[in-house]
């Protein structure tokens, strides 16, 4: 569904110039729930607006859907928008039309693109994410939930390829968050492909892969194990507190990977360097010592 490979996103003013994707490799499949997840200024969101088509690649190979980003024409990429990528937002202002009602916003896109049976879809969309006791309700009278709720729901109206989800919990309260999840998981076993942004790490517990990105590139990635898969909507499950997932750092094209900083701080380097060693097998990093110092730096000297 998605395959990226050499990402590089710059953003340029009179002043200076922002690296925000730094060659970012990633493939996502068919089918697939990935959550994004990162730091502020990672450049995860600014991922999910290229795949979105609301942003150009400045360099790399970006194909969403059989489609490739870079050679779209404007009016490819409005028909894009329309039919391979469906969009959530965190702010809700984007999501709908206030003077609408529930049911109306849902039809819109529907009526933008010709589909028919327009307000029978609507009304099932409704029924999946939960609201359609709300299809006569306008903005005003919903709460912050129930609106993304209809939000995701008109993310759907146009049966899209891909379903994009940019921070979807940042504004509601932790069940609210959960039962939104629970949306994304549902849709996610019918056979949605889903990529969402998320800030929140006990929320990306519950996701079948979750990737991480630092400084632009992916630096590692999160699988649920295997004793998990079967149970994500069980009450039972403190998903928030297990350990439901398994780690690994990510090794680019180059074969560099990106060390978690936790670990760098515990080694206490004194500077960039590290010795690599491959023993019994296994690669290992460690400080050097100080006659390994000593050498290195006879050697550049010389």
């Amino acid at each position: 569904m998605i395959e990226a490979e050499g990402l590089v996103k710059i953003y340029k003013t009179k002043e200076l110039e922002v690296l925000a994707l730094q060659g970012l490799d990633l493939e996502v499949r068919e089918g697939e729930f990935t959550a994004l997840i990162g730091n502020s200024g990672s450049g995860k969101s600014t991922f999910l607006n290229m795949i979105g088509g609301l942003d150009r690649p400045s360099a790399g190979k970006l194909v969403v859907g059989g489609k490739n980003l870079f050679t779209m024409t404007e009016q490819e990429l409005v028909d894009y928008k329309r039919e391979t990528v469906g969009f959530v937002w965190q702010n809700n202002a984007r999501n709908l039309f206030p003077y609408l009602n529930a049911l109306e916003n849902v039809m819109l896109p529907m009526d933008i693109s010709g589909a028919r049976k327009k307000r029978q879809k609507a009304l099932e969309l409704l029924e999946m994410v939960g609201m359609s006791s709300h299809k006569n309700d306008k903005l005003g009278t919903l709460s912050g939930g129930e609106q993304q709720r209809i939000a995701i729901a008109i993310a759907l109206a146009n049966s899209p390829k891909l379903l994009l989800a940019d921070e979807p919990t940042g504004s509601v309260d932790f069940a609210t968050a959960d039962l939104i999840f629970d949306i994304f998981t549902e849709l996610n076993k019918n056979g949605q492909t889903i990529l969402v942004v998320t800030h929140d790490i006990s929320l990306s517990k519950k996701v079948r892969r979750v990737v991480a990105i630092r400084d632009g590139k992916i630096s590692s990635e999160r699988i649920l194990r295997e004793s998990y898969s079967d149970r994500i909507k069980e009450s039972s499950i403190d998903w928030r507190n297990e350990d439901t997932q398994e780690e690994f750092v990510v090794m680019d094209r180059a074969g560099r990977v990106q060390i978690p900083r936790e670990m760098l701080d515990h080694m206490g380097l004194a500077d960039n360097k590290l010795v690599v060693e491959y023993k019994d097998g296994q690669v290992l990093l460690r400080a050097p010592e100080k006659s390994e110092k000593a050498d290195a730096s006879a050697g550049e000297n010389s």
